[in-house]
């Protein structure tokens, strides 16, 4: 009897020693830098909101948040990229309805699945786009515009990252309208607004915040809010509903993933310092100044959103017939 006794303590003592030496052994999380891959070029929209996000979870976490960025594919090459890295929370990838909604739609083979490939962290922000042309254009109107560009057909440009909503919402425009406008790829947002102000293109869409400046001064003309209400900062300007084109509501979204397989405490950190970071009155603040408005909820929440977004952008995408081999 005692003999058993001793077997079972010496059988306890050893798995709490191997406990105790995996709980010592392993490291806290973080622990070192961690970085978010914006699939799309610096200065746009996803890396604007990225930075700021980043910046907050450098101070919350206490370790460095850093920002890279990988264009190419419409978002879809980084996205690839994330979901083969290693699933230890330490590589993080900013997603958007490109390449998540939009990419699997378009493209023949993405090389990732946004259900199964990622695991979802937090719903950071949305915001509606903002259509504008040069000012040197002869329309100061959506209507303007489509009869400008049915008299001058194959004449107009614009610019926007291939396969991402802004190039989507302006291909669905043109098939609606009966339009023809020619399609110049960029690398990103930033990209094609400094080729619009350099009168490279007519035309050009992203969110409000960075075009606003150009509107105040004169250099670009707005034509329509994407969204399903005006724009605050352009209450003068009309939204794509209110323009004749019914269930016209797109918004850019942003959200935080990791590659599927990262551990749950990882994931549940990770949400919980970023929502806290969304909750503060400083962030607000700062999100409302450049043109976004916050999402806190469950990683489940971003889930969800994900499966709405690519039913939607399923069907944009099969109105416009854009295909990327």
């Amino acid at each position: 009897m005692m003999s058993r006794s001793l077997g079972a303590c010496g059988l306890a003592a050893l798995v709490f020693a191997v406990a105790l030496a995996t709980a010592v052994g392993a490291e806290p999380y973080p622990s070192r830098p961690i970085r978010i891959v914006v699939p799309y070029a610096a200065g746009g929209a996803t890396d604007l909101i990225t930075r700021v996000v980043a910046h907050d979870l450098t101070a919350s976490l206490g370790v460095s948040v850093i920002v890279e960025n990988h264009a190419g594919g419409g978002g879809t090459l980084a996205t690839k990229m994330v979901a083969l890295a290693d699933p230890d929370g330490y590589t993080l990838l900013t997603a958007t309805n490109g390449p998540f909604a939009i990419g699997p739609a378009i493209y023949r083979n993405v090389g990732y699945d946004p259900v199964r490939s990622f695991a979802p962290i937090a719903y950071l922000a949305g915001a509606p786009d903002l259509l504008v042309a040069r000012a040197d254009l002869p329309v100061k109107t959506l209507p303007d515009l489509f009869a400008y560009a049915r008299a001058h057909p194959g004449v107009l440009n614009y610019g926007a990252g291939a396969g991402t909503p802004a190039n989507l919402i302006i291909e669905w425009l043109k098939k609606k309208a009966g339009v023809d406008i020619v399609y110049i790829p960029h690398r990103g947002g930033a990209p094609a607004t400094t080729d619009l102000l350099a009168g490279q293109t007519q035309l050009g869409i992203e969110i409000v915040a960075p075009l606003l400046p150009y509107v105040r001064e004169g250099k670009l003309t707005p034509l329509a809010v994407t969204g399903a209400t005006r724009s605050p900062e352009l209450p003068q300007v009309p939204t794509l509903i209110e323009s004749g084109f019914a269930g016209a509501d797109f918004q850019a979204a942003f959200g935080v993933v990791a590659p599927a397989g990262t551990p749950p405490a990882i994931i549940d950190r990770l949400n919980r310092a970023i929502n806290a970071s969304l909750a503060s009155e400083a962030m607000r603040a700062t999100l409302k100044q450049i043109g976004f408005q916050a999402h806190i909820g469950t990683p489940q929440d971003l889930a969800r959103f994900i499966a709405d977004e690519m039913a939607r952008w399923a069907e944009v995408a099969s109105v416009t017939g854009v295909k990327i081999e």
